[in-house]
């Protein structure tokens, strides 16, 4: 009977060696020994089932599908941890649509290939503004954390992008964007770095409750005639609850961005440097579709070396939709050498006067307030520092400027632009006529 029971035991435990794939590990929650050497620990997350992959061995050694069988054997439950020091570079696309109460501990680098053939052929595609992704995070209550870096190896992809536009209709190299949620709900990432993503950093599609802490975002080009172009920190399609905390930015591009239909955002203590600014939009882009941003605050910003600073955007021209932007705070902004410091666009993407006033805006802006915004501009429109103007299409109504202290090296005293806005602002304003 002895041997029969030992025969059993010796079986299950062959039974469950052969689904461990070769240069992974399943460590039980309770054997803290191993969690502690593997540096499975987080202070604020309980130890769990941790499972450690193989890393790759070089630039081309490709672990993605090590990193699928990853996530599925530390889904409903359990950690994925990426070793700290170690490299997993990722050459595949991914669907990761799929998970629920699942901890990813990022200590090491993902790093995607920069096999641009690969990916324009092979990618998850989004028709708004024709965004493609690596891979695709969706599920629930997923949580990605750590001191580790996201990599997405952007440089090549911004050479061969040059002097293109990414919203032009005849462009057709699309750029992967580094980390992108759909069909998500109570998603969190904290403390990691997203660096080089070859187009937008973040971008996050019918998405419930997602929020970043303390997260670095960098892009940028080691080739001086080439810009790291539309690296955007955080865009948003059909959002509800976004929250971001202690974050740095350095992009080329938007800092914080919500697009159509995103409500309820919070942001706290953002810092954000040579970027397009902290906007709401831009919406109204797509014909007969109505959009909408709602019930976002906004404090503690710094905005430096900017294009633009707090910024409203809505599209434009003809065959374009319309929409509202409403109950928007921004509150305690520093802003040095800006651009346009505060300003409101309804004629975005470069349309010139010309068609904007055949073809204006139809997206209403209420319930705005700028409050305690404080700095300088860079100069370049003159002495504005503020530009509010409203499109004759759209209502503009109780839209209030307090404490504002903002300077330009062009001259003083500083001026604020005003046209089409109801009611009073709060201070004293020109029109640009």
């Amino acid at each position: 009977m002895k041997l029969l029971a030992l025969a059993g035991l010796l079986t299950a435990v062959s039974g469950l060696a052969s689904h461990v794939i070769p240069g992974a590990q399943i460590i039980a929650a309770n054997d803290k020994s191993e969690l502690r050497n593997v540096g499975a620990f987080h202070q604020k997350y309980p130890d769990r089932r941790t499972v450690t992959i193989r890393s790759s061995k070089s630039e081309n050694d490709d672990v993605s599908s090590d990193f699928l069988w990853g996530i599925k054997q530390a889904n409903h439950g359990g950690r994925l941890l990426l070793e700290k020091g170690k490299t997993y570079v990722i050459g595949k696309k991914l669907d990761l649509s799929f998970l629920n109460n699942i901890e990813v501990q990022l200590e090491g680098e993902i790093k995607f290939t920069d096999n641009i053939t690969y990916w324009q052929a092979n990618n998850f595609y989004y028709s708004f503004q024709k965004s493609i992704t690596f891979w695709v995070w969706g599920g629930q209550d997923i949580k990605i954390f750590g001191q580790g870096t996201l990599n997405g190896n952007g440089q090549k992809w911004y050479d061969e992008f040059s002097g293109s536009q990414i919203l032009d209709p005849d462009n057709t190299f699309y750029r992967p964007i580094l980390f992108l949620t759909d069909n998500a709900t109570r998603v969190s990432v904290e403390g990691i770095t997203q660096l080089n993503s070859p187009c937008w950093t973040n971008f996050f599609v019918r998405t419930n409750d997602i929020s970043f802490d303390n997260v670095y975002i960098h892009a940028y080009s080691t080739n001086a005639s080439v810009d790291a172009a539309n690296t955007d920190g955080f865009d948003s399609y059909v959002v509800d609850g976004l929250s971001v905390t202690n974050t740095r930015i350095d992009v080329g591009d938007d800092c914080f961005s919500p697009k159509p239909n995103t409500s309820n955002i919070f942001v706290q203590n953002m810092w954000c440097n040579n970027t397009h600014g902290v906007s709401m939009g831009s919406i109204g882009q797509y014909s007969g579709e109505m959009d909408f941003i709602e019930n976002a605050y906004l404090e503690n910003i710094t905005l430096l070396n900017g294009q633009n600073g707090a910024r409203l955007k809505a599209w434009a021209g003809p065959d374009v939709g319309y929409g509202r932007i409403s109950n928007i705070t921004y509150r305690n902004v520093q802003i040095q050498n800006t651009d346009k410091p505060v300003v409101l666009d309804q004629c975005y993407f470069d349309v010139n006067a010309t068609e904007c006033a055949a073809y204006p805006s139809a997206v209403n802006i209420t319930d705005i307030l700028f409050d305690n915004i404080w700095g300088t501009s860079s100069g370049a429109e003159g002495k504005v520092v503020v530009d509010l103007t409203c499109s004759p299409n759209a209502v503009c109504s109780n839209i209030h400027l307090s404490r504002i202290n903002l300077t330009s090296p062009a001259g003083s005293p500083p001026e604020i632009v005003c046209d089409g806005i109801e009611g009073d602002i709060g201070v004293n304003c020109t029109s640009s006529s």
